[in-house]
């Protein structure tokens, strides 16, 4: 009784401190806005961050190989790492938004601009988490590793591939801070992208009937992909599998000639059960006799340090049991902070827990300010509200961790 005591005066402190602090959370948030960050141009966005964490008396800021912006505030053996990747999508059309995407105005509750739900909310509300933490004065046993990450929109969980293999860090639990809504996340459906090459033979494009058309294979075959979406497998939690082709590329000698060569590339969303081998032998089934090749597409590009690394483009489902450990744990500091029961449920879109648990298995949740839906949208915004709320459940659970 007197450690719930203790606990629920320490959660008070909290989240008045969280309150305390809406300003400056949404002023670091838009100053992150105000710097473009694209995916291998993170650079200057994660130098402002970086300075934010050491203002916030962080016991340790640097920046890794890959560029990613890693603080550590405790030495504990345990580690609980609060991700959240700082690269976005550009801003599409400018004549559907609003507002300025790069001006980070604060007005009527909001923080505007690109980023703020995807995904730069999350680091700006774990700064804040942090100061509270550190003013608090933080002693349990417990090392909290705060990671600004890069390269998530070009190929998700590539930072943490980086941060696991690479720097050896391999954490006890991970909260990914991708927009939730203020909900609890406990999986999402994984990816996988694929390449079909269709080859053909040219001929004179008066003699069709001399020639084999690449791109009649790639239509038959489109087809064929459009029929496999719908039979795909379906798991209660994560919902249907589904595949789309979202590129076709052709070619040939000329314009009067029969197309000897088609690409397709396939976006395909993989529900609990669904594995890369298996999506591969779906598409290798579909092309029997067609002439074309089925391969699973690799990444590896530069990083803004000029470090190049890469992995390949499959992106492993995941989910965690409903009463897993980690989500319990989540769901009492939730409880306790806000006086209400939280809803538990998963994202639509892939995140960098494709890696983190997907691959690797760490235990990982998402908690994180913003509605999903306004991610790569026009007229992006996020609640003060949500980010307020947000720090204080960073805070609470290193407690309770």
């Amino acid at each position: 009784m007197i450690e719930r005591k203790t606990m629920s005066k320490l959660f008070d402190q909290i989240n008045k401190a969280a309150e305390k602090y809406r300003d400056y959370t949404a002023q670091n948030l838009s100053d992150l806005v105000k710097v473009k960050s694209l995916s291998k141009e993170e650079g200057k966005v994660q130098l402002v961050l970086k300075k934010q964490m050491e203002d916030a008396g962080f016991d340790e800021v640097r920046i890794d190989g890959l560029g990613n912006v890693v603080g550590r505030i405790g030495n504990g053996k345990r580690i609980l790492a609060i991700d959240g990747h700082m690269d976005t999508v550009d801003l599409g059309d400018l004549d559907q938004w609003d507002f300025n995407p790069l001006g980070g105005e604060i007005k009527d509750g909001f923080v505007h601009g690109r980023g703020t739900v995807d995904q730069k909310g999350g680091p700006a509300v774990f700064v804040t988490a942090g100061r509270i933490l550190k003013e608090l004065g933080f002693d349990k046993a417990l090392t909290i590793l705060f990671v600004g990450s890069v390269m998530e929109e070009d190929c998700d969980g590539l930072c943490w591939k980086y941060i696991i293999e690479e720097e050896g860090i391999k954490p006890d639990l991970v909260i990914s801070t991708e927009p939730t809504n203020l909900n609890i996340y406990r999986g999402h459906r994984g990816r996988i992208e694929i390449q079909i090459e269709f080859q053909g033979v040219s001929a004179h494009g008066s003699a069709p009937e001399r020639g084999d058309n690449a791109i009649y294979k790639a239509s038959r075959a489109a087809l064929k992909i459009e029929k496999l979406n719908e039979n795909l497998a379906f798991d209660e939690f994560l919902g249907k599998g589904s595949v789309t082709i979202s590129e076709i590329v052709s070619d040939s000698p000329s314009l009067c000639a029969v197309s000897d060569y088609a690409r397709i590339h396939l976006d395909r969303r993989l529900t609990w059960g669904e594995t890369k081998e298996l999506a591969v032998r779906q598409i290798e089934d579909l092309i029997k006799g067609m002439d074309a090749t089925v391969k699973v597409l690799d990444y590896k590009e530069e990083a803004y340090t000029g470090l190049e690394y890469g992995m390949e483009k499959y992106y492993p489902t995941w989910k965690l049991p409903e009463d897993h450990d980690a989500v319990m744990k989540a769901t009492s500091v939730f409880s306790s902070l806000f006086n209400k029961k939280p809803k538990i449920d998963k994202w639509t879109f892939s995140t960098n827990c494709v890696t983190i648990n997907g691959i690797y298995g760490i235990p990982t949740i998402g908690f994180g300010p913003g509605d999903e839906v306004l991610a790569h949208a026009p007229n992006e915004k996020v609640p003060v509200d949500d980010l307020v709320a947000a720090s204080a459940f960073y805070a609470a659970f290193a407690y309770e961790f």
